[in-house]
């Protein structure tokens, strides 16, 4: 029986997206190719029909986790006010459940150590996210603040967002991880959302 091109295509999709939920969840270097390969339902043998390398299928499944990590988050500021979609956005990112679901959420946090050990081509994909992630905090600044001021601030948010959310998820305590989370999220929306 012949293997089409919408098999393999399928079959590559598959692959891209276990290893993107499998990288934000356990690092790139925190699962062998056989073991993704095996979870796509394939055998690790057909691997190189489907990538030149490992750098390669690390590349693609960046990209394919940077735009699906903002997604949910995208999807609670439609209709917003700036003050109100810049809350929204940091109250998502800095939520209990977008740290119990590293594998779902934003790729800046989850893959930001790897990414910096990566080749090439995983730093670049990853820097055009974080400059998007700026733009797009930008935007949700009060437009009496220069551009230049938004862009000040929208850089201390996205660095505070994954760096609070990391540290929340490598802390053990529970209680502590919590407190993080709301104390981070509080400080930024009194600081950047507040309705002036």
């Amino acid at each position: 029986m012949g293997y089409s091109r919408a098999d393999k295509a399928q079959s590559h999709e598959r692959i891209v997206q276990t290893a993107a939920v499998r990288f934000r969840e356990k690092g790139i270097d925190g699962i062998s190719v056989a073991d993704l390969m095996k979870e796509a339902g394939l055998t690790h043998g057909g691997f190189y029909r489907h990538f030149e390398s490992r750098d390669d299928l690390v590349a693609q499944a960046v990209e394919t986790a940077l735009k699906a990590g903002n997604g949910a988050i995208e999807q609670g500021l439609e209709g917003k006010s700036e003050a109100c979609g810049l809350a929204a956005y940091i109250g998502t990112y800095l939520s209990e459940g977008h740290r119990d679901n590293p594998g779902e959420g934003c790729a800046v946090t989850a893959l930001a150590g790897d990414v910096a050990r990566s080749g090439a081509p995983a730093r670049e994909l990853y820097a055009q996210h974080v400059a998007r992630s700026v733009e797009r905090l930008s935007e949700l600044m009060p437009t009496v603040l220069s551009e230049s001021e938004r862009r000040a601030n929208a850089l201390v948010i996205i660095t505070t967002l994954a760096g609070a959310l990391s540290v929340a998820r490598a802390t053990g305590d529970a209680g502590m991880s919590s407190e993080i989370l709301m104390t981070v999220r509080e400080r930024l929306v009194r600081e950047f959302a507040a309705e002036g």
